[in-house]
């Protein structure tokens, strides 16, 4: 393995590196548009003194013992390292030190004056416009890694002058393109290949450069728009030995079984790993199932689908006798194991999940000698074991049944498996006690046990003595059942504690007695837990998710809470908690959502948030006793999406700086996924065993058209503005208008005066717009008409007048929305508007006769039109998304002016024939 997979920086001896040398790396800096000020780059620095100024001493930056750069490490990721099982021991293409960073702009070509260097990494950043041709100069590399950027247009040729290669990793340039792959065939020293998400489709002989590179051992070509590449060869044509590939991934490439005659000639007899998930795959040819030394394959996610029976006949070769692993989920897998499984005597993870599999858990899977781990969760059995059908099994530690309807029982059974340390019995609708014999069972080896959305019962003292104590870190999920009583002991190593929506009680602080060592999240919310919360958080500094919402938690936040400088989320919402926000809150400057809502927290809404908190994506301090004005600090929060400082005292006006919050605008900003996970990103390997993630988004409860609703998952799809209930006064700023990405904005139940904005329609995604018992005054701004996507409007009770705005949105509403606005006519009112009934009754356009054929055209015509808009509204009011609501409403505008004109045409030829 290279030294890209960690970065052993022996610049920590005493070696100091070159001027020029130092110049190009600041110079690097320089260049860059943005990185984070607490990030790797923050210790390159230009100060004098020795121990800064020292190039070598500086993160992400490798020397030689002449000191002379030899290795940048300056991925825009770290790797929290630690009890990541990947069992297929794919190379990492991310590392161990430095990192951490997100570095944004253009790769300086000073980095040609690093004439030593031999790795370079600026994976997983945010680098941009054309990969540089000059890097192709760099020809004493060894290594490079540019993948997970935001390059654009060719990959450059000129990559094909590194003949040092070994490591080449282009993963995920998704807007890169390849016209050919000649240049790859200078890569002979390549051994290890990432192309991922770079479209091959115009690369027509790429399976000829692939071939020539006799070195390489590792291909992943996963996402490369492989489907439309044809190669004319077959079974005999190649030479099954001439490749030297290793392991080779073709994921997600829309392939169907046409593929397999250009595949033959990569697959050798020495090839140990094929993943072909994520395709259109409907059968394995029998040519796999005599590659004799292949130990995994992975075949998940094909949508086309496939008898079990016969995929293991066709693997029931000399592959049956090596393969370790077989992984075919989610790929509509039909019928039940045969006796070829038996035949698999090496096999050690079996994972048939998420199938359409309909059987019996049989003797046959524990007959498999060395089987280990056993995945066929969401399937339908159609029986489970009894305990005189189970042997005493010892080979099987991981077991993932979820979803497969064993309840109601509690199954017994599964004590047969003696040496378990992951357990998974997660929604099996299991509404029972669980027997005392189960948690002696497994004495100090669990690292894994997810019991969660059954209705399971009963009161749990002690957990502790069934996990390992030392190894692992362990998780512990017992989540949505109906569990009582205390909070039971548990083991000091959890990684992850989930107890949320059950029905346990009291005081928490016996959690108070260890230190935990690994804790990433701690979930107790929906349950009865009262007291305060402990102030012994300091035992618990690895926490990133800390959720004790919908209890009856009581008293201050602890001060300790200043020790949890990892924490993402919080939520306490819906407890009795009180006194001021608390001011140690400050420390946690990695926070990125703050939920304290459904409170009697009592102050102002501090300056510090918007001063410290500067990575927060969500804020929600509603439902307190806060006043005071709302702090301009607050608009220095560009992440924001949600602002939620609705049912409190504030007062004062609107501040109009909340037009930078840049994820509610589209010119300054983008809008971001809101996903909050341990890490940003997870590595590809088909096996990650289930303990070491953590895998959480927070819940939020949210004003949502008048009702109070609980988002989760599409959490990060949400960008609100929610002020309402306060004492607000002045007028509604002009500038709010800028934000064209807010989905929601409520402003009711204030003292706002003043006209609506005029530009109020350039907020073109709002879904939702609430500005009832105001004292507004003025007209409803005709822009407003122009807002498609509108499903929620309330104007009641303001002083608006004239008349409503026409377009078929505005007038789909009911009127009770418009109520308590005298002045206001106009449909959906039934107060007509002056002049509009003498403006029909007058309207005559040309002239000339109409018959009572004419009359009875009109008549028919406008049956049908009726008919048709009637009908197509239902449908499109089904079926389309946003977009095509848009197109649709503005159609209707445009049909509902060319009837109108119609009709009254007619009306008038008929008044002029009836009149004498």
């Amino acid at each position: 393995m290279f030294t890209t997979t960690t970065a052993t920086v022996m610049s920590k001896l005493s070696y100091k590196c070159i001027d020029k040398e130092r110049d190009a790396l600041l110079h690097f800096k320089s260049y860059l548009d943005h990185h984070e000020p607490d990030g790797a780059l923050s210790t390159w620095t230009t100060e004098e003194e020795e121990a800064t100024n020292d190039c070598c001493n500086w993160s992400g930056v490798e020397c030689n013992n002449q000191s002379h750069v030899t290795g940048l490490y300056l991925q825009g990721i770290k790797y929290l390292g630690g009890g990541i099982g990947n069992v297929l021991n794919r190379p990492p293409i991310f590392h161990v030190e430095g990192g951490g960073d997100n570095l944004e702009g253009k790769i300086s070509p000073s980095l040609l004056n690093l004439s030593y260097l031999i790795d370079l990494d600026l994976s997983f950043n945010s680098f941009h416009g054309s990969i540089p041709k000059f890097i192709g100069s760099m020809t004493q590399l060894k290594s490079l890694d540019l993948g997970a950027n935001y390059f654009t247009g060719i990959v450059p040729p000129e990559l094909g002058n590194l003949t040092n290669l070994k490591y080449l990793s282009l993963y995920n340039l998704i807007s890169c393109t390849v016209e050919n792959l000649d240049w790859l065939s200078h890569l002979s020293n390549l051994e290890i290949l990432y192309m991922d998400g770079i479209s091959l489709a115009k690369a027509n002989k790429w399976v000829n450069m692939i071939l020539s590179l006799q070195n390489l051992s590792y291909l992943s070509l996963d996402g490369c728009d492989l489907s439309h590449v044809m190669h004319p060869y077959s079974y005999s044509s190649f030479n099954s030995s001439s490749s030297s590939i290793l392991q080779l991934y073709l994921e997600n490439n829309n392939l169907n079984t046409s593929m397999y005659h250009w595949l033959f000639p990569l697959t050798s007899n020495a090839l140990q790993t094929l993943s072909l998930s994520a395709n259109n795959l409907d059968w394995i040819p029998k040519y796999l199932g005599n590659l004799c030394s292949l130990t995994f394959l992975v075949f998940n996610d094909n949508l086309v689908p496939v008898k079990l029976s016969d995929l293991l006949n066709n693997l029931s070769g000399c592959t049956s006798r090596t393969l370790q692993l077989l992984q075919a989920s989610s790929s509509r897998l039909t019928g039940s194991l045969s006796d070829d499984i038996l035949k698999f005597s090496s096999l050690s993870f079996l994972d048939l999940s998420n199938n359409r599999l309909d059987w019996t858990i049989s003797e046959k899977v524990w007959k498999l000698p060395k089987l280990s781990s056993l995945d066929i969760s969401n399937n339908s059995l159609e029986g489970v074991p009894s305990e005189a059908q189970m042997p005493n099994i010892s080979s099987i530690k991981d077991i993932n049944w979820s979803s497969c309807k064993l309840g109601p029982r509690f199954p017994k059974w599964i004590q047969a498996l003696k040496n378990l340390s992951s357990i998974n019995l997660a929604h099996n609708k299991v509404s029972d006690t669980i027997p005392e014999e189960f948690w002696n069972m497994w004495p100090s080896q669990l690292i894994y046990l997810n019991l969660s959305s059954n209705n399971i019962t009963g009161i749990i003292t002690n957990l502790s003595s069934n996990f390992n104590d030392y190894l692992f870190p362990s998780t512990l999920d017992l989540s949505s059942n109906n569990f009582y009583g205390p909070i039971p002991d548990v083991p000091f190593n959890l990684i992850t504690l989930d107890l949320s929506r059950n029905k346990f009680s009291g005081e928490i602080s016996s959690l108070c007695q260890f230190f935990f060592r690994f804790i990433t999240l701690i979930n107790l919310s929906h349950n009865s837990f009262t007291g305060q919360i402990p102030d012994c958080l300091y035992h618990f500094t690895t926490l990133e998710f800390l959720n004790l919402g919908h209890n009856s938690f009581s008293g201050r936040v602890p001060a300790s809470i200043q020790h949890l400088i990892n924490l993402k989320v919080l939520n306490l919402y819906n407890n009795s908690l009180s006194g001021e926000l608390p001011s140690s809150l400050q420390n946690c400057t990695d926070l990125k959502f703050l939920e304290l809502g459904a409170n009697n927290f009592s102050g102002y809404v501090p300056v510090w948030i918007g001063e410290k908190l500067s990575r927060l994506h969500a804020l929600s301090l509603t439902s307190n006793k806060l006043f005071g004005t709302i702090p301009l600090q607050l608009c220095e929060l560009v992440h924001l999406q949600i602002l939620d400082l609705s049912m409190n005292s504030l007062n004062g006006t609107i501040p109009t700086c909340l037009s930078n919050l840049m994820s509610m605008n589209s010119i300054n900003g983008t809008m971001s996924s809101y996903s909050l996970k341990p890490s940003d990103y997870k590595p590809k390997s088909p096996v990650i065993l289930p303990m070491f993630y953590v895998d959480y988004v927070d819940q939020a409860i949210i004003k949502w058209q008048g009702h109070l609703h609980e988002f989760s998952k599409t959490l990060g799809l949400l960008t609100i503005i929610d002020l309402s209930r306060n004492n607000l006064t002045g007028k509604i700023p002009q500038e709010l208008t800028n934000l064209n990405k807010l989905i929601a904005l409520d402003l009711s139940m204030n003292a706002l005066h003043g006209e609506i904005p005029l530009d109020i329609g350039e907020m073109k995604e709002l879904q939702i717009l609430d500005l009832s018992r105001n004292n507004l005054s003025g007209v409803i701004p005709s822009s407003m008409s122009e807002i498609s996507p509108l499903d929620y409007l309330d104007l009641s009770y303001n002083n608006l007048s004239g008349k409503i705005p026409s377009g078929t949105q505005l007038q789909t509403f009911d009127p009770s929305r418009y109520i308590g606005n005298e002045g206001l006519c106009g449909l959906p009112l039934s107060k007509h508007c002056l002049g509009d009934k003498e403006k029909e009754a007058t309207l005559a356009i040309g002239e000339g006769h109409v018959t009572e054929d004419d009359i009875q055209m009109w008549f028919y015509i406008g049956g049908a039109i009726g008919f048709s808009i009637g009908f197509w509204m239902v449908c499109i009011a089904l079926l389309v998304n946003r977009r095509g609501r848009h197109t649709f409403f503005h159609f209707l505008d445009h049909l509902e002016n060319w009837i109108y004109v119609k009709v009254m045409i007619l009306i008038a030829k008929s008044q002029r024939v009836a009149s004498p």
